[in-house]
């Protein structure tokens, strides 16, 4: 991610900016003053990178406050146009309403919540809906066009935004994004589980103010539901393939290993985007919607396989993170593959070592996987998935609608992080 288009949420968490709920006057300034808005303190050097970063306009830099007024992040580039939509929706959904009527203290803490929960990812599935429209309509997009396709992209980052909060409560989890995760920030703890929830209810609030009268809305209701309700059965069926404090390798199986990643990732994270795209586009045909599902589960299940390989394979300092997959007890494709492969003395020593968090126990794992030449089979396979995927794109009869789904594939074929 671009340092311009991190905004307020990163610098937040680099403790730039310092909460202050009690009201006072704004005053920007140079030298060595400070520029205080009525929710936050924010000092000269603090509001100075900001400047160079692209993200703060002068003129319109305030933050959420009784009044109902939010924090403006001046777009720099075209990822930040797609930043600038967010700034849209979340004013929106900070404004007071028949539905809800907010406390000073309250807008405040939801809007905080907001920017340190939904736009501090890639954006990728998001900015997939903007692209993915523009491959089938095979022209730029009018200034409509942009704000609604982008604001269908938030309400899956929006979802994404609910999904990492209440998975990383459920999993223990201690950062996200490169900070601490929400419900570990101080003051927050378990409140984070109802933030979760007040995420996940934004998002039909976003489609009833903007998509309420265009043909699709009940489809597209239908959808974010549907996907929501998959990815929720396959958050269950990892939670109770590899409970806390069990290891029971004989659930570690392909039938539950492929279950799991297609539903906990790969229809909201593949699937959904395009989908969106795709009834935006005004597409009728029940077979291309068919053949979007086919082809970006099998790919969401491709790039879950190479998450799961470049846990244990991948260079810590060029993918930015160390992976635990070993240690978690994850069931992983890895540890699913060399069961399959694996001689009796080689399973008892995974049943012996999968799950430690030992250093030493965890290279006895490694030695297994190397052993069973399991580089390898992940090559092998990732070849047969590559060419299984170009055929079954090419058999589409859509020149736009293969086009989607090429550009997706090449984003992460042979991706190293």
């Amino acid at each position: 991610m671009s340092e311009p288009s991190r905004g307020l949420a990163d610098l937040c968490s680099r403790s730039l900016i310092s909460k202050d709920l009690a009201r006072s006057r704004t005053c920007i300034g140079g030298g060595g003053s400070i520029a205080t808005f009525t929710s936050w303190i924010l000092s000269s050097a603090s509001y100075h990178q900001f400047r160079e970063m692209g993200t703060v306009d002068v003129d319109t830099a305030v933050l959420a406050n009784g009044a109902g007024e939010t924090q403006k992040i001046k777009p720099a580039d075209e990822r930040n146009k797609f930043l600038e939509v967010y700034n849209k929706l979340k004013s929106e959904l900070l404004a007071d309403s028949k539905i809800f009527q907010y406390t000073p203290e309250s807008r405040v803490w939801v809007e905080k919540m907001l920017d340190y929960t939904v736009p501090g990812g890639k954006l990728n599935r998001g900015i997939s809906v903007v692209d993915s429209l523009k491959l089938l309509l095979e022209r730029e997009l009018t200034e409509e066009e942009y704000f609604l396709s982008s604001s269908l992209g938030w309400c899956i980052e929006w979802l994404q935004g609910y999904f990492l909060v209440e998975d990383d409560i459920m999993d223990s989890s201690v950062t996200r994004r490169g900070q601490p995760c929400w419900y570990r920030v101080p003051k927050v703890g378990m409140i984070a589980i109802n933030d979760g929830i007040v995420l996940r209810n934004h998002i039909p609030q976003i489609l009833k103010r903007h998509f309420k009268n265009k043909p699709f809305y009940t489809e597209l209701m239908d959808l974010f539901n549907e996907v929501e309700y998959k990815t929720c059965l396959g958050q269950m069926l990892d939670l109770i393939t590899t409970p806390e404090g069990e290891v029971d390798l004989s659930k570690y199986i392909m039938p539950t290993y492929l279950k799991i990643v297609q539903y906990k990732t790969a229809y909201y994270s593949f699937y959904l985007p395009v989908a969106c795209a795709l009834l935006m586009f005004g597409e009728k045909d029940e077979s291309k919607f068919e053949a979007a599902e086919k082809i970006l589960v099998h790919m969401g299940t491709y790039f879950q396989v190479q998450d799961d390989f470049l846990d244990c394979y991948g260079d810590p300092a060029f993918i930015g993170k160390i992976g635990t997959d070993i240690e978690d007890t994850k069931c992983s494709w890895l540890v699913v593959q060399a069961l399959q492969r694996a001689t009796e003395e080689q399973k008892n020593t995974i049943k012996e070592n999968y799950g430690k968090k030992d250093p030493a126990k965890v290279a006895i794992i490694k030695k297994v996987y190397k052993d069973l030449n399991l580089e390898k089979v992940f090559e092998d396979y990732e070849q047969e998935s590559y060419f299984s995927l170009i055929a079954a794109i090419e058999a589409v009869d859509s020149l736009p609608l293969q086009a989607v789904f090429k550009t997706f594939l090449k984003k992460i074929y042979k991706r190293q992080k």
